[in-house]
């Protein structure tokens, strides 16, 4: 008899992706979707429309759907046997939105296994390319809803977030706005994630707690909808949302239609969708206090947190495997580029070569800072470069040695700073795991170390959100036995121990970081946007 198995998917922004697990957490099968290559029709470019004001930003519903019937072809014309799924869950791109149209449900809930589904849900969105979360039309949406709520830090305080153009709740509020009958005819409102997720239950999925985390309309402390964020945005819309349900939910037995189509057994169970990031979380087996950092063309931090501090920078979700805790997301927009175009400046374009020069200076760069932003920052929102000497004076250039510690020291004293800024808290059992392309780098993960204070790991992170939603299956099989995560995962691979903190490098370091909140405070107007737009005649430093 075959083992039992396991599927995560994740319907990401230029693919779909599927992977089966056994109960040892091997991977058995893993494809995917391209949807640019392998559903041209679609017209896509990365998985998506850009429309003519360079601001909208859409994908079209049926793609992702006919890329569902595509892979579940592939894998039953490999034999897969479906029949011994127990359970699946998956991920979705967040806070993209869809918009189910009237009398939906009744076709989704009873379409025929003789068709592919995206034949027989062709007729039923009410807006047929979904906003995703490439758009920045809504900024006057987003101005309305702080507005509305008394302000961005209290609206943060209420969602974990302040207004972003692409979060799903200013998206609905523009559609509201503009195309009031197309609102009028959606009986429902999607997420990718939940979306995804009604495609196997045959019924609208609920959103659940962490995907929903990321709309501006949850309120993350007693998770449901913010009536004050809600009538912001549009009228009725609890209606057309539903209710929020935790993460780890089982939300029922696949549909029918899989069954009889492809050899489902009728009692694999779905375990409610999130969005990618959560799932990656998931995927990378984070534990309280642990921080993710992957390190590519942007540098983004996923932290898991009990006592959160929403601010203006950064996002608050709720914890995916954890209802009781947090996840924090930050995202810095100056990473490999920057530290690329620093390496072909003062190392002749040599990784080795860098390296040698992070390991010929020490902790704390004897006093030199440096602050390197190629292009706007998200986090904080400043641009240029900026160096300080070890008397706060600002100078011209570096030493070539100082430069590149100076680069990496202060990207990562940002997000130390950034961090601690959401609430996170260096524990005894603090573990940095790092991944991305500068993961390889030894040198550069001792910097990371240091200025953290803590261990860095290394893993191996390819299609974590796919994974991390086979992994939340298994979970959400036993999660309301509060069985945690951690022990449904203990046979995946450890994480890899790569270099631990210098020692007598933390005082260093501390004063460092002291001096970088001091900077990113606005002392040094001319990098920050909105004091320059307030009053450059003022800046003290040109």
């Amino acid at each position: 008899m075959a083992a039992p198995s396991f599927l995560g998917w994740d319907f990401s922004t230029q693919q779909l992706k599927v992977i089966a697990i056994d109960e040892h957490l091997r991977v058995i099968y893993e494809d995917n979707v391209n949807f640019d290559k392998d559903l041209p029709e679609f017209k896509t470019q990365g998985g998506a429309h850009v429309h003519g004001d360079r601001l909208t930003v859409t994908s079209p519903v049926l793609m992702w759907v006919k890329a569902l019937d595509m892979i579940l072809e592939k894998m039953k014309s490999s034999g897969f046997n479906f029949s011994q799924v127990r359970a699946l869950s998956g991920a979705g791109q967040q806070h993209g939105s869809v918009y189910w149209k009237k009398g939906s449900i009744q076709i989704l809930k009873n379409a025929s296994p003789k068709l592919p589904l995206h034949q027989a849900l062709k007729a039923c969105f009410a807006i047929s390319d979904s906003p995703i979360w490439m758009d920045s039309s809504t900024a006057s949406q987003c101005s309305a809803l702080e507005n509305a709520v008394g302000g961005a830090q209290r609206l943060a305080n209420i969602t974990g977030s302040r207004a972003y153009e692409r979060f799903t709740g200013n998206q609905i509020a523009k559609i509201y706005n503009q195309n009031p009958e197309v609102y009028a005819q959606t009986e429902r409102i999607s997420l990718v994630s939940s979306f995804a997720a009604s495609l196997f239950l045959g019924a609208y999925a609920p959103i659940d707690y962490s995907d929903g985390s990321g709309m501006n309309l949850l309120q993350i402390w007693d998770k449901s909808w913010s009536a004050s964020c809600l009538d912001a945005c549009a009228p009725e819309l609890v209606e057309k949302l539903g209710n929020p349900v935790p993460s780890h939910s089982v939300l029922g037995s696949i549909s029918p239609y899989y069954i009889q189509r492809y050899g489902f057994s009728p009692d694999c169970k779905i375990v409610a969708f999130t969005g990618d990031n959560p799932a990656s979380l998931a995927g990378m087996r984070l534990e309280e206090g642990d921080i993710a950092i992957s390190l590519g063309t942007s540098d983004t931090l996923f932290l898991w947190i009990r006592e959160p501090t929403p601010a203006l920078e950064g996002h608050i979700l709720c914890n995916p495997v954890d209802s009781q805790t947090y996840m924090a997301l930050l995202c810095f927009k100056n990473g490999s580029l920057m530290r690329e175009r620093i390496r072909n400046e003062c190392a002749s374009g040599s990784w080795d070569e860098f390296s040698k020069a992070l390991s010929s200076t020490v902790a704390g760069n004897n006093g030199n800072l440096g602050f390197y932003f190629d292009v706007m920052e998200i986090t904080p929102e400043a641009v240029g470069v900026h160096r300080f000497n070890s008397d706060n004076q600002k100078v011209l250039n570096f030493p070539k040695e100082v430069e590149i510690r100076a680069l990496i020291e202060g990207q990562f004293m940002a997000k130390r700073i950034h961090a601690e800024k959401l609430g996170y808290k260096v524990m005894p059992q603090t573990r940095i795991l790092a991944t991305g392309g500068a993961s390889h780098n030894k040198k550069i993960l001792q910097v990371l170390s240091d200025v953290f204070n803590a261990p860095v790991y290394t893993i191996d992170t390819a299609n974590s959100a796919c994974l991390g939603s086979a992994y939340r299956a298994i979970h959400g099989l036993v999660a309301e036995t509060n069985v945690p995560l951690a022990d449904v995962v203990k046979l995946a691979p450890e994480p890899r121990l790569a270099v631990t903190p210098t020692a007598g490098a933390e005082e260093a370091v501390k004063e460092m970081v002291k001096r970088t909140v001091t900077f990113e405070g606005g002392r040094y107007c001319s990098i920050s946007r909105a004091n320059w737009e307030k009053k450059p005649q003022t800046c003290s430093c040109l």
